[in-house]
């Protein structure tokens, strides 16, 4: 069955026409998807119509109209944009390209922009690159680009050998050459040498350890690196001998993965209040901060691993580089260097913020603020990381629109990989948010984020997102790196083609949880009575605390619950609001709500202040002061997993409302805890959940729904214990099964070694793109991060 605009035209024709019509005959010139379905819903009642156009429709993700004319942004498929004009009085269409189509855009919104503008347009860089085929392998980025450059390279063999023999000469540590030496002269010695040595190895013991082979390896060509005894290196010979006698992309993927390439890794991430305590709940402190502290963990692990396994006696180096400052509200983001606990040689490194004149800056800067401080920040942290690694790292991790921005300024500096992870694109949160930059300007400056976010995405080497939908969305919407392809800011650069969601650079590596503290609520052996007893006089108690509000009049309704930063993403307030409007949800349970602050002059936050006065607007709207219990203080992390275990041991739900989630690490969280889940549809949790099994996914924007799908589930339960059971058995499952940390690891050191081992023998990293990017960054970002400066000084 056809879905395409020309099947739509050919047998729909008067109907489709005639809603069209009636949709360019409405005030309001511009539409999205969601006002379109109305539209549509309002005519059908007039005109019977089957699903067919309806489905359709649901693809359009814009109209723009001029009195007769109409533009549409058609999602032809995952990954697949197409835009139209259609003169409706002649029955006329054509396909337009891009940049016609936001010119157009651009009039609609303000008919005082000229159409002579900058257009940025990324297409002749993405030409020149592989690309996934089939849309089903985005996000597996490296398996492609492995086998295409393979085939390309095998095909010359004597160039791909001397290429590889080189590549092989570069692997030194701390001036210790490793894996091959000079005296292997060239890929035919090397061949003869393998034999010479997998002979010798043959006839020892396996487990004869590497230094009583050290002496005989070397006079053969062969260092230390390829295993810690007999048998592991004279697995890896057999594994290099068959790729350079018969090679193979998965060979290739082995042998390269093996190889002693990864040390010192520096991953940042400057906004917030980054430390170990105290800090979650922050302004802009929340999910990123458990993310990293996690990841370093397991990333340690897998890197003392991979070491071992090699054969060398090494301590890696991990420094998470974030911002020092002097005014830290009793964190530790006021101290130099902190050692990060549960490991060997992981840290975070704190560098200060300066003003032009030098000056150390004091206060919390929110990220919406901090463009102009970036690049001094990243020319200071590039002396720090040279002075904590002795030299420069092997990898550099950005994180987030700032941290990504500040990867790719030390990438360029020190000449090694850069990896890039979003965690959560602002451009895709807020609806029109390029098209009307110019006046959320002041509250968000958006014009350097979204041009930070250009420039990082497009210099990366390779960028690890933890969900499908996050880089190519879903069939009916476009995921949040797609928002980056085609779009506008009026008066300032349009962009086509600004990202290709099919490009090699993406891989989907999503995270895990730290086992130690979230584990399921039935381990009551770990869990420690104390905290327990403590959390829950808190919680249901009415345990007397200054931040706490509200006195829970009957204790042992069901508790429905949710934990997160107060602020409008997040949605919190949209919860109370449905709770307060469903006296039947009131009937049968207890909101349990831990976010933000409860008194507005506790944050410097404009936004959790905002929040924070809807909240108590609600609760004495809804007279909800004795059915509500909201807890405005932070939980170290130990508490936080034992909260999710006492919600889950009085069989309640954790309710996940934001209207968009990147990708939901509170949502592993509470899986894993056992709790039933319902969570936003919009982001990463519509695939963490698989809906009805394992969870339950929400429109945080439809109350009615909402509450139907709580209230149905709530009921259901208490007619039947094992339905909430079945529910939370399923999510500890999925959990445990698809997403931890070690997985994650590996799969992380395997991208960078092999995106490094390209980017050696291939042009991949695209001088021509590279020299693009610094055009846009000095032209375009750091004039507007000096005249944010120069505001800053003024106040």
């Amino acid at each position: 069955m056809g879905h395409d605009l020309s099947y739509i035209t050919e047998n729909y024709h008067n109907m489709f026409y005639g809603f069209l019509k009636h949709v360019a005959n409405y005030d309001k010139k511009l539409l999205i998807t969601g006002e379109l379905i109305n539209f549509y819903n309002d005519y059908e009642q007039q005109n019977s119509e089957n699903n067919e156009l309806r489905s359709f429709i649901e693809k359009i993700q814009e109209t723009v109209s001029f009195d007769h004319t109409i533009f549409l942004d058609i999602r032809e498929r995952i990954a697949s944009t197409l835009f139209y004009r259609i003169n409706l009085e002649e029955f006329f269409l054509e396909e337009i390209e891009p940049k016609e189509y936001l010119a157009n855009k651009e009039i609609c919104a303000n008919s005082s922009i000229h159409n002579i503008m900058l257009n940025l347009n990324f297409k002749p860089f993405y030409d020149k690159s592989p690309k996934v085929q089939d849309t089903k392998y985005i996000g597996a980025g490296v398996e492609y680009l492995n086998r295409f450059l393979s085939s390309q390279m095998f095909t010359d063999s004597e160039k791909w050998k001397k290429l590889f023999l080189n590549f092989m000469r570069l692997h030194k540590h701390n001036g210790e050459q490793l894996i091959l030496n000079d005296r292997i002269k060239d890929p035919d010695h090397l061949k003869r040498q393998i034999d010479n040595a997998i002979k010798k190895l043959s006839i020892l013991p396996e487990l004869t350890p590497h230094n009583q082979l050290k002496h005989s390896l070397q006079e053969l060509g062969f260092e230390n690196g390829l295993g810690r005894n007999a048998k592991e290196i004279k697995n890896n010979l057999n594994v290099l001998d068959q790729l350079l006698n018969s090679p193979d992309h998965n060979v290739l993927m082995k042998f390269i993965s093996s190889i002693p390439m990864l040390f010192k890794i520096a991953i940042i991430s400057p906004h917030g209040y980054f430390a170990q305590e105290g800090v979650l709940g922050l302004p802009d402190t929340g999910g990123q901060v458990v993310y990293i502290l996690d990841q370093v963990k397991a990333l340690e692990k897998a890197m003392l691993d991979s070491i071992k396994y090699s054969g060398l006696d090494v301590l890696p180096k991990i420094v998470v580089l974030t911002r020092l400052i002097p005014n830290a509200q009793n964190t530790n983001c006021n101290k130099r260097l902190e050692k990060i606990y549960g490991t060997k040689n992981s840290w975070i490194l704190r560098v200060p913020f300066r003003d032009h004149n030098k000056k150390v800056t004091d206060n919390w800067i929110s990220r919406f603020e901090i463009w102009p401080y970036l690049e001094e920040f990243a020319e200071d942290s590039y002396t720090a990381l040279m002075a904590e690694f002795s030299g420069r790292p092997d990898l550099i991790i950005g994180n987030y629109s700032d941290g990504n921005l500040v990867a790719y300024l030390l990438s360029k500096s020190f000449k090694v990989t850069q990896c890039g992870i979003a965690h959560a694109l602002e451009k895709s949160k807020y609806l029109y948010s390029g098209l009307y930059w110019y006046d959320l300007e002041k509250y968000y400056h958006f014009s350097m984020q979204f041009t930070a976010d250009l420039i990082a995405i497009n210099s990366a080497d390779f960028l690890i997102t933890s969900s499908f939908q996050e880089i190519a969305g879903t069939e009916k919407s476009i995921g949040q790196y797609e928002s980056y392809e085609h779009f506008t800011m009026p008066g300032l650069y349009r962009v086509t083609n600004g990202v290709d969601p099919r490009h090699v650079k993406f891989n989907i590596v999503s995270p895990g949880v730290n086992e130690n503290i979230f584990f399921p609520y039935t381990k009551k052996n770990l869990r420690i009575k104390e905290t327990t007893l403590a959390l829950q006089d808190l919680l249901f108690r009415n345990f007397n605390d200054e931040n706490s509000i509200g006195a829970l009049s009957n204790p042992n309704k069901i508790p429905i619950f949710s934990m997160a930063r107060l602020d409008r993403i997040k949605n919190i307030t949209f919860l109370v609001e449905c709770f307060g409007e469903s006296e039947e949800l009131q009937n049968i349970s207890n909101l349990i709500i831990v976010a933000g602050k409860i008194n507005e002059d506790l944050t410097t936050d404009n936004e959790e202040k905002e929040q924070i006065r809807i909240m108590h607007d609600l609760i004495n709207k809804y007279q909800l002061h004795d059915k509500i219990r909201w807890i405005g203080k932070l939980f170290p992390k130990d508490e936080a997993g034992e909260v999710y275990r006492i919600i889950a041991d009085k069989k309640g739900i954790f309710v996940q409302p934001a209207l968009f989630e990147g990708f939901g690490l509170t949502v592993l969280e509470a899986m894993i805890s056992g709790l039933p889940v319902f969570a936003t549809k919009y982001g990463g949790p519509l695939e963490i959940i698989q809906n009805k099994v394992n969870g339950f996914h929400i429109d945080p924007v439809n109350k009615t729904e909402v509450l139907n799908i709580l209230l149905g589930f709530l009921k259901e339960a208490a007619g039947n214990s094992k339905v909430w059971d079945s529910i939370s058995k399923n999510a500890i499952k999925r959990v445990n099964e698809k997403y931890n940390w070690r997985l994650y690891t590996e799969k992380l050191l395997s991208l960078a070694k092999l995106y490094g081992f390209w980017k050696y023998s291939t042009n991949l990293e695209h001088k021509d793109m590279d020299a693009y990017l610094d055009i846009i960054y000095h032209t375009l970002f750091k004039p507007r991060a000096e005249k944010l400066f120069e505001e800053h000084a003024g106040r």
